[in-house]
């Protein structure tokens, strides 16, 4: 399936000479025209010193409302249409847009919707997980170019680096010399500890070790000459979603990721919220019960509510369990498999949101996943029917979303990064992210 969303920015380098020109007076019209949220409205600036920022504010006008004619951007961006119409004519030039066709059949003459060019730039997304790796090419407008994905019992250093390697020149010499030369970075997602729990998804292998030695991000870098930035995969799996998905319309979430592992992040006011050492939002890790006086420490959220815990009782059943993957988790002979699993995890889900939203007062949460949409969707009936259960006096109980990016989750996440870092006005949402 093909993701489709847009980015903001203007290419840095052809566009950074810009940036100490000025551009002319506001003479936009239609100052009572209905307004859209405000966070779907970019705003720029007429002052002088600010070209370079306010292409970059029509970039982000064009991804968040999709095509608009000038007049049109000069309204939701506040700026004059003059100053609209050399932006255009310069972004054109630089490659970054391009005109449709003429609208036509209104009073006076045809509005000519303006549109981010595909070819743009590119951006490459890799995600490393405990159960694959997945590599994509990304263009400009956010569609999914070419993709690769590789399974494994568990990730050898020395396999997934030379896949990506060898994937990252495949998606270079698809494209032609011009568009190679648009190719911006890699944005690479993985777990903050992959080599922490492997021995809950392999034993014996070993592999532990090795990943807590190596730099992720340094490596692919290494190994491609591209520059490469890193996020955890819950995070980036979050941020597609923020940018993409349901995030466009519900601005203050709790993002669920229901992995090999489950995880997620927390985004307040269209912000994703990293945390001092990356981890807000890691659900994971969360108890799902009381510390008693005897020794261990209760079970966490991921022992209960991952796909490696599908996983394990179709092994025990002498099933296949890569099912826990795919449609066959709902059927026969996985059906009752599945919802043992469906009710333990659905519970232990629904106690980590009512905490959560106790804490954070969340307009929504996203739940999202690895697994198949028609699984997701009974997980999120059950979750929903466990939330009835608990008390919400003094509280405003959220409303619970499906995703709607699903298994490109991370990659797409990590395709947005170099995106951002080069083409929005705001890099505050990534730089809070990277770590």
């Amino acid at each position: 399936m093909m993701q489709t969303c847009g980015f903001g920015k203007g290419m840095q380098s052809t566009m950074e000479h810009r940036q100490n020109a000025g551009d002319g007076p506001d003479t936009r019209s239609s100052p009572d025209a209905a307004e859209p949220p405000e966070h779907l409205r970019p705003r720029g600036s007429n002052q002088t010193g600010m070209r370079q920022f306010n292409e970059r504010v029509v970039l982000q006008a064009i991804r968040l409302n999709g095509s608009l004619p000038k007049a049109e951007l000069a309204r939701v961006t506040a700026l004059s249409t003059q100053t609209v119409s050399l932006i255009i004519n310069r972004l054109s030039d630089d490659g970054l847009v391009m005109k449709l066709a003429p609208l036509r059949g209104r009073i006076g003459q045809p509005s000519v919707p303006i549109a981010l060019k595909p070819d743009g730039a590119f951006s490459i997304g890799v995600k490393l997980g405990r159960r694959n790796l997945e590599v994509l090419l990304v263009d400009f407008t956010g569609t999914v170019r070419l993709r690769h994905t590789l399974g494994y019992r568990s990730p050898v250093p020395e396999q997934v680096f030379g896949c990506i390697a060898e994937q990252v020149r495949r998606m270079r010499d698809s494209l032609t010399p011009g568009q190679r030369d648009r190719i911006i970075g890699i944005g690479a997602a993985a777990p903050l500890s992959l080599g922490r729990w492997q021995e809950l998804i392999d034993p014996g292998t070993g592999q532990n070790e090795s990943w807590d030695r190596i730099d992720i991000a340094r490596r692919i870098e290494r190994d491609t000459g591209l520059p490469v930035q890193f996020a955890k995969d819950t995070a980036a799996a979050c941020v597609a979603e923020l940018v993409a998905g349901r995030g466009r319309s519900v601005s203050s979430f709790m993002y669920l990721y229901v992995d090999t592992f489950i995880g997620g992040g927390v985004v307040i006011d269209s912000h994703l919220h990293a945390g001092l050492h990356g981890n807000a939002g890691a659900i994971g890790s969360l108890p799902t019960g009381l510390a008693g006086a005897g020794p261990g420490a209760p079970a966490q959220l991921l022992s209960v509510a991952s796909l490696l815990g599908l996983e394990q009782r179709l092994e025990q059943a002498g099933l296949d369990a890569t099912a826990a993957y795919d449609e066959r988790a709902l059927q026969a002979p996985c059906e009752a498999a599945t919802d043992a699993w469906l009710a333990q995890a659905s519970n232990a889900i629904a106690m980590a949101i009512t905490g959560a939203s106790c804490l954070l007062d969340l307009e929504g949460i996203i739940i999202d996943g690895s697994c198949s949409a028609p699984l997701l969707a009974r997980l999120i009936e059950r979750v929903v029917a466990a939330l009835e259960r608990y008390s919400w006096e003094g509280v405003q109980r959220p409303q619970v979303h499906a995703g709607t990016i699903g298994f490109d989750a991370s990659a797409l996440g990590g395709a947005l990064l170099p995106l951002y870092a080069n083409f929005a006005p705001d890099r505050d949402l990534f730089l809070k992210l990277v770590i």
